[in-house]
């Protein structure tokens, strides 16, 4: 009998921690031409009135497209469900999906994307999904990151090329860009991670970037992981300081409009 009661005991407690913990909610928006585009969203804990909480974009890579607004949480989202990470630094974080015939910013490594050059469709409604979170009054301006990994990691250049005045930290892993384009993003906190014998996306891409960020004075740090393919997210997401150096990131109010 106590060895009854003791299991319901460890049972209900485990219920009452879980039920504290987060989850994501999967949710649909609307861009304003009518793109209906999937994500998922993780809310802190315990909001707070009067409290501002941070905000994350995670761009999934290529094989993470489809409709089922579910497999672009693969790789990433368990950093954030973490306990732990959910009581020490909550957010709002956000996954979108992108539709499976779709891509981003673009699909293949390439140095000619300009910054003049049209959104696509898609990636134009995150822009608009994260103009939305930002007209929220309990998100904290100058604490929004942005960070992906392949096709997501090309994006999450592109996305701060175009819009450098929103983000205080951009985290692209294995990710390429043509590197003129970073001149503009001073006020914006890089750590960029590949893997050297990465035969997907070329090594020299992060390379290249990093070149042209300290070229331009912009705070940046590479970390480059030896024999190391694509998958450089795995070693990335495993090292202790991630989640302390993203929330750690604050934008200078002089880089804001």
């Amino acid at each position: 009998m106590k060895k009854l009661i003791v299991i319901i005991a460890f049972m209900l407690t485990a219920m009452a921690a879980a039920s504290a913990q987060g989850k994501f909610e999967p949710k649909v928006f609307e861009s304003s031409e009518g793109i209906q585009l999937n994500y998922q969203e993780l809310k802190p804990i315990d909001t707070a009135k009067e409290k501002k909480y941070p905000l994350v974009i995670f761009l999934h890579g290529m094989g993470e497209r489809g409709d089922d607004n579910k497999t672009q949480l693969t790789h990433g989202s368990q950093m954030f469900l973490n306990p732990a990470n959910q009581e020490k630094y909550p957010a709002y974080v956000l996954f979108p999906q992108c539709p499976e015939t779709a891509f981003w910013a673009y699909a293949r490594p390439t140095l000619n994307m300009k910054a003049e050059d049209e959104m696509p469709p898609v990636f134009q409604a995150v822009k608009e999904l994260i103009d939305s979170y930002l007209a929220q009054p309990d998100i904290d301006k100058q604490r929004v990151y942005i960070m992906g990994l392949s096709m997501g990691g090309m994006a999450t250049f592109d996305m701060v090329a175009r819009f450098p005045e929103i983000f205080a930290a951009a985290v692209p892993i294995c990710g390429a860009v043509d590197p003129s384009r970073l001149a503009t993003t001073k006020g914006v906190n890089f750590r960029i991670f590949h893997g050297d014998a990465d035969r997907v996306v070329p090594v020299i891409c992060s390379r290249m970037a990093y070149k042209a960020l300290r070229e331009a004075d912009v705070d940046v740090e590479y970390y480059e992981f030896p024999g190391c393919d694509h998958a450089s997210w795995n070693p990335a997401f495993n090292r202790p300081d991630f989640m302390e150096w993203l929330f750690k990131q604050k934008k200078a109010k002089k880089y804001m409009k």
